[in-house]
């Protein structure tokens, strides 16, 4: 985690390096989707311009123009490979540390290190992490009518839902809280994120940016199972 000496550290997404050799015959799309994704970690969505991920191969824009229609085709691939990378960060975060001998406490432990994940990619990866929730130009026909179920079938949703199927399984979360559980940790952590990246807490310092992360998953740990039920 960027400047923070937090205990994880997840440099997720390996610099991409692309030129004129660098692609095969036949897998232009990816070595454009590469070099618009170095373009991504860099500046984020902003930065990802057709032309320029062309020149970065070696090829003409009207080749490029070949595998992708234009701007928003090009920047949903990055946004996919941005979200992948987000992905691999969490479930890093999710599976390191040793176990504890409590599947009670090893469950947290387990959740906490996810938050850490999170958090963490977005210190390292500002530019990814923007392209990972950008909303690229629809083209014809792509209104997406169930967002739901999208959200629901990505892999950050499912390694989250996970790790709370565990937290209901030693009996830490209430069942009937589970529905709505990933949108209350998603919106903590993703908020938090956004403040540290962009917002007021990135003017704070290092040790006080790693105590507010700290505080804010402590609040969502102690909340698990402690808020009263509605009658």
């Amino acid at each position: 985690m960027a400047n923070l000496g937090l205990v994880l550290h997840y440099e997720a997404v390996a610099t991409t390096h692309v030129g004129r050799a660098g692609y095969h015959h036949g897998d232009l799309p990816n070595a454009l989707a590469d070099a618009a994704t170095d373009l991504a970690r860099g500046g984020g969505p902003e930065a990802v311009v057709l032309r320029e991920a062309a020149r970065r191969v070696g090829v003409s824009a009207a080749a490029a123009y070949r595998h992708y229609v234009g701007h928003g085709e090009l920047l949903q691939a990055v946004k996919h490979r941005a979200l992948a990378a987000l992905a691999d960060a969490m479930q890093a975060g999710l599976d390191s540390g040793q176990p504890l001998a409590g599947r009670a406490d090893d469950a947290v432990r387990r959740f906490r290190n996810l938050g850490l994940a999170y958090v963490g990619f977005a210190l390292d990866n500002p530019g990814l992490f923007h392209t990972a929730f950008c909303r690229p130009d629809a083209g014809p026909g792509d209104v997406d009518v169930n967002v739901t179920a999208r959200i629901e079938a990505s892999r950050p949703y499912q390694i989250l839902s996970r790790s709370l199927d565990e937290l209901v399984e030693v009996g830490l979360l209430d069942p009937a809280r589970r529905p709505v559980a990933p949108i209350a940790f998603w919106a903590s952590v993703h908020g938090l994120a956004t403040l540290l990246v962009d917002g007021p807490l990135a003017a704070l310092a290092e040790r006080e940016q790693a105590a507010a992360i700290q505080r804010t998953l402590d609040i969502l740990i102690d909340g698990i199972g402690s808020a009263p039920r509605r009658t």
